[in-house]
């Protein structure tokens, strides 16, 4: 992720709780901000309420993999957050990646010659 950042710390994920918009499927919510600086950030959080340790961490790879693979196809500046769902355990990586595109599009964070082909 060579355009990106990581959010850590619990005060950035409670502004953008607070001050950004979502948008929400069966899988996962996308919390953004548009921000305009050069790059985005990007969290992810996955609830104990999924299961076990291992099981939150192939969900959680599995979205920074997608993030990773479609990365040029964002457009820079926005603050990210995903939030894993129960169904998100159950669902493959393709479910998963088209699931995170839709969300995207809909925010309209993807750029826009990608979004049409989308």
């Amino acid at each position: 992720m060579k355009y990106t950042v990581s959010l850590k710390e619990n005060r950035q994920f409670r502004r953008l709780y607070a001050k950004g918009k979502s948008v929400v499927s069966p899988s996962l919510v996308l919390y953004y901000r548009k921000t305009g600086g050069k790059e985005n950030r990007l969290g992810i959080t996955v609830s104990g309420k999924l299961g076990n340790a291992v099981k939150r961490n192939k969900i959680r790879r599995r979205i920074r993999e997608i993030y990773r693979t479609n990365e040029e196809r964002f457009v820079p500046g926005c603050t990210i957050v995903v939030v894993a769902r129960v169904r998100a355990v159950r669902s493959s990586y393709r479910e998963l990646e088209q699931s995170f595109l839709k969300l995207a599009h809909k925010a309209e964070l993807l750029r826009k010659t990608e979004g049409a082909e989308s």
